[in-house]
């Protein structure tokens, strides 16, 4: 119970009130959390949101994952998307877009049918930000970059330096920028699943989410009875169908690029999103589970299975990241593989344990191959409360610990 008490007592500490911004802070009207109590990432950040509330929800502050979300609405209506984050600096980008999720959690709580018509107009907002700047010609969804929003001198010598290993002298500034800034908007910044051709490939865990998003619209639609829940559950349908019949290789769900008509060739975390989203039929479920001891280590998940890379990405091999353990323990649970899930859980539960232990405070990410906080970095890792509490307390309490 130390770390989770310690957890309980801090969340304070990453609380922020900003209603003025300045010239890299936009200005929102109520409280909000950010993912570090100090240094870097003291903004709201988007699919950090979604995961740290996780674990707000099981210490009754609820109240403060509300107002962080009517942030984010404010964010949505202002700019039509919903940003990556509350900087200037990210609003070339989105980030996955889990704001529905988080809208579904509280009107559980709440049940405000106001509230949630709200939020549903707002939904419809970022639901057509996604199905006409993020469409591909197959109907699915990649991720991408707003170039009229970027520095693009600046974002590609940014990326040139993080992945200094990796040959782009052939590519402009930009192609480079167009590309893994998409890497960015997917959360994943940088990883190694499309071969460094963002753009061309529908992205298996955004068609995952954008799912579940559809499915959630469908239910909201049923609660507030204003005619559309037919709509969604068709667009939830048809996604679901493409999704199975064009990213499953035989094996597994992967990412696919429609313009070669080729599937990724790594596996990864990413390839259990369906199973979260019970998209998976139990064969398709069966076959992906298989492939877990290609990234299960002694302490929790890999991002993508060991292979020999020409550089090394820090959403990669040997590095393990919070909210990627809660989806796949969850997927596995989805399917009946509650054994696969608790061990996993219990694995990750134990790594962030033992470095809090050695270094009293929780990491943005760890290495699952010993247990150690030695990861491949791309800038200063942070120490972090956010999603790493977050999925630390969701974890400890499906593994029945707390």
């Amino acid at each position: 119970m130390k770390l989770v008490n310690y957890i309980k007592e801090h969340w304070d500490d990453t609380v922020r009130l900003e209603r003025v911004g300045n010239d890299k802070l936009i200005g929102l009207p109520y409280e909000y959390f950010v993912p570090s109590v100090k240094g870097m990432f003291q903004e709201v950040y988007y699919w950090d949101t979604f995961f740290t509330a996780k674990g707000l929800f099981l210490c009754g502050r609820e109240a403060l994952v509300k107002s962080t979300v009517e942030n984010m609405f404010y964010l949505l209506d202002k700019f039509g998307y919903m940003p990556n984050g509350s900087n200037v600096s990210l609003l070339g980008r989105s980030q996955p877009p889990f704001l529905s999720g988080m809208v579904r959690d509280l009107y559980e709580v709440y049940k405000d049918k106001v509230w949630l018509s709200m939020a549903y107009n707002m939904l419809t907002k970022e639901y057509d930000f996604w199905m006409t700047r993020r469409i591909t010609p197959t109907g699915l969804n990649r991720h991408g970059y707003n170039m009229e929003n970027g520095n693009i001198k600046g974002f590609a010598d940014m990326i040139r330096e993080r992945l200094h290993g990796l040959d782009l002298s052939d590519r402009s500034d930009e192609d480079i920028v167009e590309n893994f800034m998409a890497d960015a908007e997917s959360g994943w910044d940088f990883n190694p699943r499309c071969e460094y051709y963002q753009t061309e490939c529908n992205f298996i865990d955004l068609n995952s989410i954008l799912y579940t998003m559809e499915c959630n619209m469908a239910f909201f639609a049923a609660e507030l009875e204003n005619g559309e829940e037919t709509f969604w559950k068709d667009r939830a349908d048809w996604r679901s169908y493409r999704i199975r019949t064009t990213m499953f290789d035989g094996e597994t769900f992967r990412d696919r690029n429609f313009v070669k008509d080729t599937f990724s060739p790594v596996f990864s975390c990413a390839s259990f999103y369906p199973l979260w989203a019970k998209i998976a039929t139990p064969e398709e479920a069966a076959s992906t589970v298989k492939l877990l001891p290609l990234i299960e280590m002694e302490y929790g998940l890999a991002v993508c299975q060991p292979i020999e890379r020409e550089v090394k990405f820090q959403w990669d091999y040997p590095n393990g990241w919070a909210p990627l353990h809660y989806i796949v323990v969850h997927a596995l649970d989805n399917y009946g593989y509650k054994e696969d899930a608790v061990r996993i859980a219990t694995k990750y539960v134990r790594a962030i344990e033992k470095i809090f232990e050695e270094t009293g405070t929780l990491w943005e990410k760890y290495n699952v191959t010993d247990g150690s906080i030695k990861v491949t970095d791309e800038y200063e890792m942070p120490e972090m409360l956010g999603w790493t509490s977050g999925i630390y307390l969701d974890l400890k309490r499906y593994i029945n610990e707390w």
